[in-house]
Formats: C-alpha cells, sequence, structure tokens
C-alpha cells in the first residue's frame, strides 16, 4: 500500500497512542447477526462508497515522527484486502456452527490488525446458525475512536430494513452509565462543603492508586491476575434480555435502566464467585465502567462530529469510572432489589465525582511528560488491577439493513483489555445484549452466563412480587 504524499498526516489522540501500543492493542469486534443468506459480492462497493468517505480514519494508518509521535496517515486502500471469508465444513448441524462461528471469533480476537494497513477488516460468515442466516463481523481498532464514533460510523452505513428512502432515526438515551456529562468547572461550583472536598480527593487518590501498582483487586475466579492477560485467547457468548423485563426494575426502584442492568450483572458475578470459590465470593472486586465525555448524549451524524467545535467531536472521548461491586450478603440474596439499590448508590456517587476527570488529566500529563508509551502502561496498569470492564451503547430503534441483508440481532465486544472478564451492553429494537468476553480456560462461560440469568431471574421475581 502506498502512502499518498499529498494528504496532511493528523496528529494521533493520546487514547489513540494508549490503545495501540506495546502494552495494549485493543479494537473492537461488532457482530451483525443476518436474516438473510449473505452475498458477499455486494460488500466492496459499500465500504468503497460508503465507510472509507466518512472520516479518513478508515484510510489511514498509523505512523511515528522522528519525535516518536504517532500520526495518522492516509493511504490508497485496497478494500479487498479487508474482507475476510473463511471457510467452514459444508452440511453441517447448526449448533457445530455455532462453535466454529465462536472458534472463529477467538481466533481474530488475538490477531493483530496489520500496522501497514488501515486498522479495520470485516468479516463474513456465510454458514447458517441457531441465531442467523449469516453473520458479519467488523473488526476496528480502538484507537479509531470510541463506542460513540463506531456507532454513528454504523448508523451512517444502514438503512431502514422496512423502507431504505426513510433516514435511520439516530438514538437518543437519557443519562446512562456511557453518557454523562463531566464538567469541572460545573462540579467545582456545586461542592457544598469541605467533606465533598476531602470525600473527592479521597476518591481521586483511590483511582490513582488503581493505576499504579500499589492498590489492586486480589486473585479471585474472575480475576486472574496475569500480566498478559489482554494478549490471551477469550471466549465470547451472549443473552439477550427484553428491556422492558429491566423497566420492571427500573421503574419499581426509580433507577436509570443501566442501573438497575449493571446491579444485575453485579449480583451475576457475585454469584458465580461464591458457586466457584465461596471464599473470594465477597473479595474486594472492581469494575471499571466507562463515561462517555461529550456534551450531549444523543447521537450526531458524522459530518456533525468533525465539524470545528463540535459538541460530539470524533474519537475517544470517554473517562473510567471506578466502581466498588457490593458484597453478597443473606440479606440481599433474600432481597435482591437492595442490591441494584446499593449498586446504584455507589454509582451516583463516583458518577458526579472529581475523581474522574482529575484521573483524565494526570494521564494526559504523563503523555506529554513522559510519553505516550508510559501513558499506556499507566492505562494497563488501571485496566490490570481492576476485575472487569462494562461498556453500553445505544443501538438502532428501528430494524436496520447493511448491504440490503436485514438484521435480526447486534451485540459487540471489546478485546484487548487487560481483564479476564469484559461485559458489554448493546440495545436494538427493545432488547439488551449483554456481551461477556472471558479468559479462555480461567473463567467458566457457561457457568458465569447461568449465574447471570439466574441473577436476572431473581431480580424480576422480586420485581414482580
Amino acid at each position: 500500500m502506498d502512502v499518498c504524499e499529498e494528504y496532511v498526516s493528523m496528529p494521533a489522540s493520546p487514547m489513540a497512542e494508549c490503545f495501540n501500543s506495546s502494552v495494549l492493542n485493543v479494537f473492537v469486534l461488532g457482530v451483525l447477526e443476518s436474516e438473510i443468506p449473505i452475498d458477499d459480492s455486494k460488500a466492496v462497493p459499500l465500504l468503497e462508497h460508503l465507510l472509507l468517505p466518512i472520516n479518513t480514519r478508515f484510510s489511514s494508518i498509523m505512523v511515528k515522527d522522528n519525535k516518536g509521535k504517532k500520526h495518522w496517515k492516509q493511504v490508497d486502500v485496497n478494500v479487498k484486502e479487508h474482507i475476510k471469508i473463511p471457510t467452514f465444513p459444508t452440511n453441517t448441524p447448526l449448533k457445530l456452527y455455532d462453535e466454529y462461528l465462536k472458534d472463529y471469533m477467538t481466533k481474530i480476537s488475538t490477531e493483530e490488525l496489520p500496522q501497514d494497513k488501515p486498522l479495520w477488516e470485516m468479516h463474513m460468515i456465510i454458514y447458517p446458525t441457531s441465531s442467523a442466516a449469516g453473520t458479519f463481523i467488523f473488526k476496528l481498532h480502538h484507537s479509531l475512536g470510541d463506542g460513540y464514533s463506531l456507532m454513528t460510523t454504523l448508523l451512517s452505513c444502514v438503512q431502514r430494513a422496512d423502507d431504505p428512502s426513510v433516514p435511520i432515526t439516530f438514538p437518543s438515551s437519557r443519562r446512562s452509565l456511557v453518557e454523562s456529562k463531566i464538567n469541572i468547572k460545573t462540579m467545582l461550583r456545586g461542592l457544598p462543603s469541605s467533606a465533598s472536598l476531602v470525600k473527592n480527593a479521597v476518591d481521586f487518590w483511590w483511582n490513582a492508586l488503581k493505576g499504579s501498582l500499589i492498590a489492586n483487586d486480589g486473585q479471585t475466579t474472575i480475576r486472574s491476575g496475569h500480566e498478559d492477560v489482554g494478549f490471551r485467547p477469550i471466549d465470547i457468548s451472549n443473552v439477550s434480555v427484553s428491556l422492558e423485563s429491566i423497566k420492571q426494575v427500573k421503574n419499581l426502584l426509580k433507577v436509570s435502566v443501566n442501573d438497575a442492568l449493571v446491579g444485575i450483572i453485579f449480583l451475576g458475578i457475585r454469584l458465580y464467585m461464591e458457586a466457584m470459590n465461596h471464599e473470594s465470593s465477597n473479595a474486594n472486586t472492581t469494575a471499571l465502567v466507562l463515561l462517555n465525555t461529550r456534551k450531549i448524549r444523543a447521537y450526531k451524524s458524522v459530518k456533525d462530529m468533525l465539524a470545528k467545535n463540535s459538541e460530539a467531536p470524533w474519537g475517544n472521548r470517554f473517562h473510567f469510572m471506578h466502581i466498588p461491586i457490593p458484597e453478597l450478603s443473606d440479606t440481599n440474596k433474600l432481597n435482591p432489589l437492595e442490591f441494584v439499590l446499593e449498586a446504584n448508590k455507589i454509582i451516583e456517587t463516583k458518577r458526579y465525582s472529581l475523581a474522574v476527570p482529575l484521573t483524565d488529566m494526570i494521564l494526559g500529563l504523563v503523555n506529554k511528560i513522559k510519553g505516550p508509551e508510559a501513558a499506556a502502561k499507566n492505562v494497563q496498569k488501571m485496566l490490570n488491577n481492576s476485575s472487569l470492564s462494562i461498556s453500553h451503547m445505544v443501538g438502532p430503534v428501528e430494524k436496520v439493513a447493511w448491504t440490503n441483508h436485514p438484521i435480526k440481532g447486534f451485540y459487540f465486544m471489546t478485546v484487548g483489555l487487560s481483564q479476564s472478564l469484559t461485559v458489554t451492553i448493546t440495545s436494538y429494537m427493545g432488547y439488551l445484549r449483554l456481551g461477556f468476553g472471558v479468559e479462555k480456560g480461567f473463567i467458566d462461560e457457561h457457568k458465569f452466563n447461568t449465574c447471570f440469568k439466574t441473577a436476572l431471574e431473581m431480580m424480576l421475581n422480586a420485581a414482580r412480587t
């Protein structure tokens, strides 16, 4: 691939450099389940005429200047080199195709994207599974942008399945874990007392310690503690949950959908830890939750995102929020709704803590003073010292089609994080798809899924009584 000298290179953001470094190689797998068999002949023109023009990031590579600073350099793209179509055995039962797809996702989750080509691929699984007639898998390096940027890209490439002539409705969400406006000046004005300052200081230093070797979660049944865990194979599974069922808990407890769902996830994690090793069931366990730091919650078009002084700029615009997972007790086992309320209380406290933006400021200083590799090591330690990450994306409201293939299901998984467990949440057409990425051979994915389903059942039964 030849670099086009007439193109002007653009500096890579600090977080883009962190995610594409010697210690971190983070990318996103976006899975679209087709309702009809896949016609692979339509992929190339759509990628050429829709994906590439969206943003120069999709036609750029990362290069270093003579000072070691990374830049995006636009290149000529041969789209066919980015399309992968694996071959599976034919005339196979659907359950075996499920296993082939699962093994294939494990395989591509450990493969690095070539640095001499734009950092994305599209994999087309032309075989049926129990979930779909065919499967599209987008492998996108996280340095290209965060979930908000990548979801906007998807919304710009799909059409409404019922009427392609009608524009896609860009979804919006009310307050959520990943979409919270953080403004330091506003929070400073709102601090009511010296007690709040002390509390924010404690939160800040606790977050800072989580980014060092001093404070970390211990080794448990969901945290192996392996330094190279981000480069180890993972098993990926997913569970579908009705949004209306989660709203039963939300409405009863007067919390957000996301807080209710995260409380259920936390309960499922504690049930799994108890089932696998009772002694570690209430060990100190911390979840890293991603917070979108843009000024607005609703999605904007890519054109609006790329505009100067945009309220929703392109890129990686998020903070990490440290959330201690509540302990499991006889009380909240008998009344699991108490578990959600306890989780909600912790989340509300952390969401508006100054620790989140201040920790991000420290990361920026490390990047400027010691360079991107030092900043990447700091992020890697922060991830490795916590037990899991949770990220959530609001997906399309209407049924959509990709290259005239109606999409019946959609979910994503973040791969390459330095943790044994990653949880992702995607909403689509009134359903929530939870993706679980677990360290292969360490976490029992089947047992974990069972514990989550048990937690969900416990919570819904409690909400009905």
